[in-house]
């Protein structure tokens, strides 16, 4: 019991500076010494859970999540947003974080274009559980603008003879990025104008040459095109699951607690039509 509490500690993080990337990306840092304690680092994949407050809703200190959910009414508590660590620095304890933009629609977005430096904001966290295998024959990164952080994150930690195809998926040539590896990454920026996300990718992949050897794959973004992926690396490349990290972080059309809602389901859907697919052993 005691563990579990541990692990829904929020950490508070003060925002230290915040930064217009592209358009559509903003990156904020988070610091202080709310974030002594904090831990990531092991995953590339590391993320945390922001706290967001209803509107017109300010909560007693030190935060306390349990005290809230048991003496405030359920549309009062805070409500959760994903966001990959883009970077942890232990020394300075800042944590970087890279939120889409997409206007006055959602809830982190329209945050981090507002948010100034000093305030501060709760989270939980870090969870994750990918890395790049440094013996993988050669390495495979997809993903839309969700998953940028974490592929950016993960091209910085492959090693100098490590080889990587990465596709990634972004609304218009503004939207692109540097991405730093040491390795020998192929990276294709694929512009998705006004057709459905990740369709690009779907196509890339299928038409890609794949080198030899077994690949280790991250494949991440909008719950479509992830699945069609999935079938596609499991049933026709002869992909084995446990070389794969491939999930959807976001599903078009729902809010963040929808899509959580029904995920469960979503996947089982997933492994029950890929096992009717694939060959029996």
């Amino acid at each position: 019991m005691a563990e579990d509490k541990a692990k829904r500690k929020a950490t508070r993080g003060e925002v230290q500076r915040v930064e217009r990337l592209t358009p559509h990306m903003i990156r904020v840092v988070l610091g202080g010494q709310g974030l002594a304690g904090f831990e990531a680092g092991e995953f590339t994949d590391h993320y945390v859970k922001l706290l967001f407050a209803p509107h017109g809703v300010t909560y007693p200190t030190p935060f306390d999540l349990e005290r809230i959910q048991r003496e405030l009414p359920r549309d009062r508590w805070p409500t959760t947003r994903t966001y990959t660590v883009r970077a942890w620095d232990p020394e300075a304890l800042e944590l970087t974080l890279d939120v889409v933009h997409h206007g006055d629609s959602g809830l982190a977005g329209p945050w981090a274009a507002a948010v100034r430096p000093g305030e501060e904001i709760h989270f939980f966290g870090p969870g994750g559980g990918y890395a790049p295998d440094p013996e993988a024959d050669w390495h495979l990164f997809v993903g839309d603008e969700s998953a940028l952080p974490a592929v950016a994150a993960s091209l910085e930690r492959l090693p100098a003879a490590s080889s990587a195809h990465v596709l990634l998926e972004v609304a218009g040539p503004g939207e692109e990025q540097p991405l730093d590896c040491a390795g020998d990454a192929k990276i294709a920026w694929f512009h998705r104008g006004d057709a459905p996300v990740g369709e690009s990718l779907v196509t890339a992949v299928r038409e890609l040459d794949f080198p030899e050897g077994v690949p280790h794959a991250f494949v991440h973004g909008e719950a479509t095109f992830v699945k069609a992926l999935r079938r596609h690396l499991r049933t026709e490349r002869g992909i084995p699951l446990s070389r794969l990290s491939i999930s959807g972080y976001w599903r078009a059309g729902r809010d963040d607690e929808a899509w959580r809602s029904s995920k469960k389901e979503w996947n089982r859907q997933i492994e029950e039509e890929e096992a009717a697919a694939l060959p029996s052993p």
